[in-house]
């Protein structure tokens, strides 16, 4: 095969016939290399530097406790995922917000924790403090099976002392969250379990169900916000889930009412065109 430089010698140039093309010829100067820069390594986030010991008292008991609470100055904002789940580095931020009392057994999202009345702390007492049996646990972080026992808490106290509806379905989505969460580290494990995954993927669904039926009912008979949410973003969460569901009727009537809304989040409006899009495929299909 003909060298690259094939001819020179036509032209008074055979000493380079066979020189090489690509050598890199700074490497061939007696100039010292420079020492490489070591490279600077970036402290990876660990959940546990994310987290703290706040301090309660329990509106059932009096008696004061500690709850791990996400710092949530230090924690990063990744994104928001379906169904209004944010994701942070080096956290599960949905594993803490679930303030539970362990002396009594009372448990509330920290939204709702001290909003309970003399009358709502009587059937707690009555129902949860006198037969729960609360599983001791140790550690610098919450667990993912951990976080969904006071997950489950709190819901048993939300239907105990007969909250709002909204509030219900709120335990219900975030749950949901935990669960999806949970699916994902183990993926990311690489020790993934096939069957577990499915379960969870199902506990997933029954979570994603129920606060869908009980916000859709919410919004009928209560006024905004609902759950801390304005309307514009709780249709965008019930389009999320109809669509998810497949109902893709009561999708499209959220979608629609939030692109004629005055004065309607212009990014919600963008995800909710989005949204739109996918449901018209998704239909094709």
């Amino acid at each position: 095969m003909a060298g690259l430089l094939d001819g020179l010698e036509q032209l008074g140039l055979g000493s380079l016939k066979s020189a090489d093309v690509l050598a890199d010829e700074e490497k061939k100067d007696n100039t010292p290399e420079r020492p490489a820069q070591k490279k600077v390594e970036i402290p990876k986030v660990l959940e546990k530097d994310l987290v703290y010991d706040k301090s309660f008292t329990c509106k059932v008991c009096r008696k004061e406790f500690t709850a791990k609470v996400m710092k949530t100055g230090k924690s990063k904002l990744l994104g928001i995922d379906f169904a209004l789940r944010p994701r942070y580095e080096g956290i599960a931020a949905e594993k803490y917000d679930v303030i539970l009392c362990p002396n009594c057994g009372y448990a509330a999202l920290s939204r709702y924790f001290d909003g309970l009345i003399d009358a709502q702390a009587r059937l707690i007492r009555d129902n949860i403090s006198k037969n729960v049996i609360l599983t001791k646990y140790v550690g610098d972080t919450y667990g993912f099976d951990q976080a969904l026992e006071r997950y489950k808490l709190a819901l048993a106290n939300a239907v105990v002392k007969k909250c709002r509806l909204s509030e219900r379905a709120f335990i219900c989505l975030k749950t949901a969250w935990v669960l999806r969460s949970y699916q994902e580290a183990l993926e990311g494990s690489g020790e993934a379990d096939a069957d577990k995954i499915k379960e969870l993927k199902s506990q997933e669904n029954e979570y994603l169900r129920a606060a869908y039926d009980g916000f859709l009912e919410a919004r009928q008979k209560e006024d905004s916000p609902i759950a801390g949410m304005d309307s514009v973003t709780l249709d965008y969460l019930l389009a999320e889930l109809a669509a998810y569901f497949k109902d893709y009727e009561v999708a499209s009537r959220m979608i629609a009412g939030i692109l004629t809304m005055a004065g309607a989040n212009a990014r919600i409006k963008d995800k909710a065109r989005i949204l739109k899009d996918q449901i018209l495929e998704a239909k094709k299909g």
